[in-house]
């Protein structure tokens, strides 16, 4: 009978992620010998490769690409599976894993967040912000149980849930030329130093919703990560940046900047959480999102 195991799919990813035997057996703790062993073993009751040998270089085969694709689907889930018995061991509740796909939804989840730990004590949250992307994938690999994010991609088994409108505006220092106007025209940016967070951009809607469309492009585009940061450059007259107006009008008085409407019309978006179908019946999570619906009804923008 053929046997597939845990183990054979932790030593299939430690090897694609570590690149040879003798490194995944350093990261699993095992000595090469037997980790050959157990994949040999494993080939012969499959009576196939795994793996193509290409000097100390290893590309897997079908089968291992197939086994490869498993070990990052399975491994996490199992991974969260102990970790929850052992919470219901513990006498705790649960853990709610939050991905962040956007730098200025942080400030928003910090206003869900606080109410939601008040509500449910013996619940942890863990606030996960490196996904620029690939939040889709952890979604449904179980790294996480929900996903914020300004751009959701809908595919079978997943939802995504608006929960938050805002209007992107440009903001500019109250000394800039521009900052009598209420609203903006793309030409207007030509000369101006355009800060945005660290996103490509395919994902900036200043440029994709507003720039591009034009034919206009900055005279410099500038990155940078941090919105106290990216304020404290608008303010200096270092340049104009794209920021939501929610966020912009909280720190207008501390940094001395104005938010202006990007066209006539202004650039409209929203914030989803997107969260697995079947997730939906765990009860923490669920109030996550009812708590994030309630403060959609009374912060309308």
């Amino acid at each position: 009978m053929n046997i597939l195991e845990r183990t054979h799919l932790e030593i299939i990813r430690a090897v694609d992620q570590c690149g040879s035997l003798t490194a995944a057996a350093e990261k699993l703790h095992v000595t090469q010998s037997a980790l050959s062993h157990a994949m040999r073993k494993l080939e012969d009751q499959f009576g196939t490769a795994v793996w193509h040998r290409e000097g100390r270089v290893l590309r897997p085969t079908q089968a291992g690409g197939y086994l490869l694709e498993l070990a990052n689907r399975l491994l996490p889930q199992f991974a969260r599976a102990e970790e929850q018995v052992g919470q219901f061991a513990r006498g705790e509740r649960g853990s709610l894993r939050i991905g962040m796909e956007c730098h200025p939804c942080h400030q928003w989840l910090l206003k869900i967040v606080s109410p939601y730990l008040a509500a449910w004590p013996d619940v942890d949250v863990d606030v996960k912000q490196e996904f620029q992307l690939g939040g889709i994938g952890a979604l449904f690999g179980h790294e996480i149980d929900l996903l914020v994010t300004p751009d959701p991609l809908h595919k079978p088994g997943l939802v995504f849930e608006p929960v938050f409108d805002y209007e992107q505006v440009l903001v500019v220092g109250h000394q800039h030329p521009l900052s009598k106007l209420r609203h903006v025209q793309p030409a207007q940016l030509t000369d101006e130093t355009l800060i945005t967070y660290p996103v490509s951009l395919d994902r900036l809607d200043v440029f994709t919703r507003f720039l591009t469309p034009a034919g206009i492009a900055p005279k410099r585009h500038k990155r940078i990560e941090a919105t106290d940061i990216v304020l404290q450059m608008v303010a200096s007259g270092r340049g104009v940046a794209a920021l939501p107006r929610w966020l912009v009008e909280e720190n207008a008085e501390r940094f001395g900047v104005v938010p202006l409407r990007l066209g006539p019309r202004g650039v409209r978006k929203q914030i989803f959480l997107g969260y697995r179908e079947r997730s939906y019946g765990t009860d923490y999570l669920r109030a996550f999102l009812e708590l994030a619906r309630d403060y959609q009804v009374a912060h309308p923008q």
